[in-house]
């Protein structure tokens, strides 16, 4: 007779998971629906239904450590066909926010920004280290009228985001070496080209049937990763005197930059738009509300700079600390779903997918 096994439940995982969007959790009855009307998931290892019984007995290891529910693009299928009106795609979003809190460096920032009572103190830290640059940082003499660098000089801004980026980009780093540490290593690192290949086209999104979802998405990613790159560039240009900003319209890089912005916009407002259409969690709220906010207020400080108003520099505070908050938080909010999907998916990328 084969031994028993001892279950410990973690009565505070399932907990969160209940508080966080999984409170129809205890509903499935195990049909098996959910894993059969999904089309992403895998022959050899069809989910949700087995991590939603696992999630059950609040098996807290086995669930945040399991690739499976990363490749979950919550289209609603499973959750529109189950008869118990379990939700498992909400349970899944649940799931996905327990193990970024897992795997984060360091887990209180992660414990931090995943509290809705912290929000306050969330956006405070940069609040007030732009109030302070505002105030004490050296300023160019003479100083400029009417250009933020009159008040937020580039010689303090650059390093500052620069060091925000390296703490954010290591952040991500040791949470997804965490993560890809208890999966088989055989192939995974040779998964990762068709892992980003797949998250750069979107094209799991179509295998959903949710082709706006997937236009969405793709202007929003690609828009920030042009506002990124030009960032970047102009950051780097300003530190060695190769560029002086604001940059001219006329710039390719300021043309770029507009047109990265708008698609943004166009991208935020559309998911925006469909989480008014169904019920999000803070989780959901807080990467798309910092996001569209990082673009709304990029684009009226513009604005505001070519109107000559003195505005401009209460927007542009507020397009700061909204910045800041966006890289410094973003390993511990929703946008961390790119780098753990990344993982899962280079895992997946030799086992055949559902059709």
């Amino acid at each position: 007779m084969a031994d028993a096994t001892a279950i410990q439940p973690d009565r505070e995982f399932l907990k969160r998971v209940v508080a966080s969007g999984g409170g129809d959790l205890k509903k499935c009855y195990q049909c098996a629906t959910c894993a059969v009307v999904c089309e992403l998931s895998p022959e050899g290892s069809p989910f949700p239904r087995k991590q939603m019984i696992e999630a059950q007995w609040g098996l807290k290891d086995r669930v945040v450590s399991d690739p499976a529910i990363w490749l979950c693009h919550n289209c609603g299928e499973c959750t529109q066909q189950c008869p118990r009106g379990a939700r498992p795609g909400d349970v899944f979003g649940a799931l996905r926010r327990e193990a970024i809190l897992h795997f984060a460096f360091p887990r209180f920032l992660g414990a931090l920004v995943a509290n809705p009572k912290n929000l306050p103190l969330v956006f405070l830290l940069p609040a007030l280290i732009f109030a302070a640059m505002a105030l004490w940082a050296p300023k160019p003499v003479p100083a400029p009228p009417f250009e933020f660098g009159s008040v937020f000089p580039i010689s303090a801004l650059e390093p500052l985001f620069f060091a925000v980026s390296g703490f954010a980009l290591l952040a991500f780093l040791v949470g997804m070496m965490r993560f890809a540490r208890g999966l088989p290593g055989n192939g995974l690192r040779e998964g990762y080209p068709h892992a980003l290949a797949e998250i750069g086209s979107n094209r799991r999104f179509a295998t959903c049937g949710d082709s706006s979802m997937r236009v969405a998405h793709l202007l929003a990613m690609w828009g920030f990763i042009g506002l990124a790159v030009v960032g970047t560039a102009t950051g780097i240009g300003t530190m060695f005197g190769v560029l002086r900003t604001p940059l001219s319209l006329a710039s390719p890089l300021k043309i770029f930059a507009n047109l990265c912005a708008l698609a943004a916009l166009a991208g935020m407002t559309l998911l925006e738009f469909r989480r008014f259409r169904k019920t999000g969690t803070y989780f959901d709220w807080f990467l798309i509300s910092t996001l569209g906010g990082v673009v709304f207020t990029g684009i009226l400080s513009e604005l505001l700079r070519l109107a000559q108003t003195s505005v401009m520099y209460e927007m542009y505070f507020v397009h700061l600390v909204l910045v800041f908050a966006l890289l410094l938080y973003a390993p511990y909010s929703k946008f961390a779903h790119l780098a753990y999907r990344t993982v899962a998916m280079a895992m997946f990328a030799k086992q055949p997918q559902g059709s």
